[in-house]
């Protein structure tokens, strides 16, 4: 091969890794059209929140049974759960707001030592879901006439819809506090911000409003509940992280 055929194989060569750089690398331009990057930039994180009343609620009752026999603990609780659920759905609940969170038959700690003795302990946890939070205390009452002997713990929280509304508005929020932020700085850096330059943010979860306590009164109203319960708003929490050009002032 000549000297001349091997320089433009040698070239070729170049061309085609500079192509696979241009492919695997990322710049953004300014608008001076250097794309190394911002000459100047400030940097801001800042939260957002918003809150609501809620408008869902999820209440945890369970029953519960002993016996000197692993079956006849399953026979009770199985005839807990037709009682359970009979009363919520003629209570106007349906069947897919009722579920089961827990099912457990295992043998006591107190005669697990005891070869003479053996007793036998079951649970059955159930996660009851209401779309009337007004409603907790009523369907407590229906829960625990029908057999449910433990109310272990309330959570208020959001619909889909209503958590979405929220969020849009500490989003707003955590904007407005970053943008709030970034003319303090600008200000301090004898800077000026001329735009947002990049912006993300994190994925956020509600934070729910839990009852681990409530009042119960026997023999309340025919109409209504004799339990009553506290409720609080609830809480959307985000945060974004902005990136702001900036010029000298």
């Amino acid at each position: 091969m000549d000297r001349r055929l091997t320089a433009l194989i040698g070239i070729a060569a170049l061309v085609a890794l500079a192509g696979c750089a241009g492919i695997a690398g990322t710049a953004t331009p300014t608008d001076g059209g250097d794309e190394t990057g911002l000459e100047r930039s400030i940097e801001v994180t800042a939260a957002g929140e918003a809150t609501a009343a809620p408008d869902r609620a999820t209440l945890r009752v369970a029953v519960t049974a002993t016996g000197d026999d692993a079956a006849a603990v399953r026979d009770e609780l199985a005839a807990g759960e037709e009682e359970i659920r009979t009363a919520l759905t003629d209570w106007g609940l349906d069947e897919d707001a009722i579920r089961t969170e827990r099912y457990d038959v295992r043998e006591s700690y107190e005669t697990r030592d005891d070869p003479n003795r053996t007793r036998y302990e079951g649970v059955h946890q159930y996660a009851i879901e209401l779309d009337d939070v007004d409603a907790v205390g009523e369907v407590i009452d229906v829960a625990v006439d029908a057999g449910a002997d433990q109310v272990q713990r309330i959570q208020f929280g959001l619909s889909d819809e209503r958590e979405r509304e929220l969020r849009e508005e500490a989003l707003t929020a955590a904007m407005a506090n970053a943008d709030d932020d970034a003319a303090v700085l600008a200000n301090a850096s004898d800077l000026e911000v001329v735009g947002v330059y990049d912006v993300s943010t994190a994925q956020s979860d509600p934070t729910p409003f839990i009852a681990e306590s409530f009042n119960a009164a026997a023999g309340g109203d025919a109409g209504g509940a004799s339990t009553s319960v506290q409720t609080g708003d609830v809480s959307v929490r985000v945060t974004v992280n902005v990136v702001y050009e900036a010029t000298p002032a």
